[in-house]
């Protein structure tokens, strides 16, 4: 009998969300985390304009003024784990055979531009077609919870893989990952990563009203010399 209280809550994995195209197209990739990573940190950056040291006035009204929302970035440490698929071995052949390697190329593909788009260009441009330009990037989600889902780019990707089995398939690893979030500035308008950006501003102005200062609010009111 399982110890499990029947009334927990049910866990909510974080997940990649890994779409083909930036237009709305075959269903997405999704890639669930194994364990939801134990630490997530963020940092914001204005994205502000330099001001111009030979204009005092200039500068003086442009302190305000940015160029659009913050630069964010995220860093996560994703863990993996075959112990549990390998003790079942019959539900999990791919894991006995492969190990990690499946799940592992699933987040490293995130950097990879698809090879049958690689292979269409070069022919195009072979036969006079096409001139050879840069490959797209697959449009990735970061989606952590009901209140962040948001679209991310790749900035580092680091693998250390811990344990093997006996024909040295890797059976543990960590995934380190940095990201950097995609805004309106980066994304063009009526595409998937464009209304999520929207989305997940709006939702931290939602969340931002419900923050109710108290009584305390009226004492520091009153140290303002207006």
């Amino acid at each position: 009998m399982s110890s499990e209280f029947p009334r927990s809550p049910k866990l909510l994995k974080g997940a990649l969300v890994v779409f083909q195209s930036q237009k709305t197209g075959p269903p997405p990739t999704v890639i669930i985390f194994q364990y939801n990573p134990e630490q997530l940190s963020r940092s914001l950056a204005h994205r502000s304009a330099p001001p111009d040291p030979s204009s005092v006035g200039g500068a003086r009204e442009d302190v305000f003024r940015v160029l659009g929302p913050p630069v964010e970035t995220i860093t996560l440490s994703v863990a993996l784990d075959a112990a549990d698929q390998l003790e079942q071995p019959d539900q999990n052949s791919e894991v006995v055979v492969s190990g990690l390697h499946p799940a592992l190329a699933a987040l490293e593909l995130l950097l990879y531009p698809a090879s049958t788009q690689v292979l269409l260009n070069r022919g195009l441009a072979q036969a006079g077609s096409a001139q050879i330009c840069p490959a797209d990037l697959p449009l990735t989600l970061l989606v952590w919870g009901k209140s962040r889902a948001v679209p991310v780019r790749l900035t580092s990707f680091s693998i250390t893989e811990e344990a093997f089995d006996p024909t040295l398939n890797p059976i543990r690893a960590k995934v380190d990952l940095g990201m950097r979030v995609l805004t309106y500035m980066e994304l063009k308008e009526d595409t998937i990563g464009f209304g999520a950006y929207i989305a997940y501003q709006t939702q931290k102005e939602v969340l931002a009203r419900l923050v109710r200062p108290g009584e305390a609010a009226g004492a520091i009111r009153g140290l303002i010399p207006l």
